[in-house]
């Protein structure tokens, strides 16, 4: 069960409860125990989550957040990197809990550069990021989008992905 649909902006991380795409004016998806209409979402700091991710020296910078209450358990899902003093290193997706090990939704190692990211109301997560079709793509000129879904099968997450070319003039 999921407390509503909520997104995340890229400039804040701020987030919203969500509205249907088919009626903006409709009201969030209302949960089987809604929290006071006062009381803040609960959330998880991705932040003081140990992330599995290789930075050496570098610190962690977690670029998009998340948070919803899925199966009566605050999560968030986080976009995050290795802060560098140069460039923008890929992201690495991870759904995190109070108590556990984050989950790996997109390892870092796949390259890709999360630019969205929402918990959606039937507790699905999606995404979009850019990318690149090959190593000989300029890392300074990312020439695919790509939309990124996870759901829950059982225990796990199924993740699917279309990757678009992005049309250059």
């Amino acid at each position: 069960m999921v407390g509503g649909a909520l997104g995340a902006t890229s400039a804040t991380g701020a987030v919203t409860p969500g509205r249907t795409a088919a009626d903006p004016t409709a009201e969030p998806v209302p949960a089987s125990a809604p929290l006071p209409a006062s009381a803040p979402l609960p959330e998880v700091d991705p932040a003081k989550a140990h992330l599995p991710l290789d930075c050496g020296p570098f610190p962690v910078a977690v670029t998009l957040k998340a948070a919803a209450v899925l199966d009566g358990r605050p999560v968030t899902v986080a976009a995050a990197h290795c802060r560098a003093d140069m460039g923008t290193p890929p992201d690495g997706v991870f759904l995190v809990a109070a108590e556990g090990a984050p989950v790996v939704l997109l390892p870092d190692t796949e390259g890709l550069t999360v630019t969205e990211l929402a918990i959606r109301s039937d507790g699905s997560i999606r995404g979009r990021a850019s990318g690149y079709s090959s190593p000989d793509v300029p890392r300074y000129a990312p020439d695919l989008q790509v939309e990124l879904g996870w759901t829950r099968t059982g225990g796990d997450w199924a993740r699917t992905e279309t990757r678009t070319p992005v049309r250059t003039a």
